[in-house]
């Protein structure tokens, strides 16, 4: 199938990108960088430079790109986590990316026709109460810490859901492994980066609607993908 990845370079890009060339996928990768663009290329991907916030522009490269699928992995995180005024500031462009750059995806996907759209979304966002939680829970967007990023979050799921093409929405727990904050889990729902590619890879042909993609550590519920995309926590790349 033709794939228009956005996030093909992030840390879940990079391991969810040979999963998707191994399955004989035709994958046209978004970056807004020349040194990442050559290395889609070398991984076997149509590299395009564009910027999510530049619309015309991305229109234009997604309809060039024809593509049956648009998967939407695009965040704007700092690769370590160690000072709290760049992360305070990276959970704001994030938001923006959620709310704006969905906004334009959204759009681009629309008018090139394709019919099936897959986002990561997150499964801290839940309201407190009785876990694990399941999808149909409500989301926190009314208070706490996290509020900016979950009312983003709450915005871009609807956006989605509501586009008029066949959308799943990944609500995936707190990464780690390689390319992360961490080698381990170090807060729930956690959720290995193998993993979440795998899920994504599994969306491409199977289920609709939101899912809760996370290890089983009791924070959210996991059946509904584990039945409906046949989602496995110990997924794990080779190699």
């Amino acid at each position: 199938m033709k794939i228009f990845f956005a996030g093909a370079t992030g840390a879940l890009g990079r391991r969810l990108t040979p999963l998707l060339r191994q399955a004989g996928h035709d994958v046209t990768g978004m970056t807004r960088s020349t040194d990442a663009a050559r290395q889609l290329e070398t991984a076997g991907v149509h590299p395009v430079i564009v910027d999510v916030y530049e619309a015309d522009a991305l229109k234009r490269a997604v309809v060039a790109a024809r593509p049956e699928i648009v998967i939407h992995q695009l965040t704007d995180l700092p690769r370590v986590l160690n000072d709290e005024k760049q992360l305070a500031a990276a959970y704001v462009r994030n938001a923006r990316i959620r709310a704006e750059g969905t906004r334009n995806l959204v759009a681009a996907a629309q008018a090139a026709g394709a019919r099936r759209f897959i986002v990561q979304s997150v499964a801290f966002a839940y309201a407190s109460g009785r876990e694990p939680h399941v999808e149909t829970d409500p989301l926190n967007v009314v208070d706490g810490r996290r509020l900016h990023t979950v009312r983003a979050a709450a915005d871009m799921e609807r956006q989605v859901l509501d586009s008029g093409m066949e959308a799943v929405v990944l609500r995936y727990g707190l990464f780690y492994g390689p390319g992360t904050w961490g080698d381990q889990p170090t807060r729930r729902p956690s959720l290995h980066v193998d993993a979440a590619a795998h899920a994504t890879l599994l969306a491409l042909t199977r289920g609709s609607g939101v899912y809760n993609i996370a290890d089983d550590d009791g924070a959210v519920s996991i059946e509904k993908a584990r039945n409906g995309l046949g989602f496995d926590p110990a997924f794990r790349l080779q190699g």
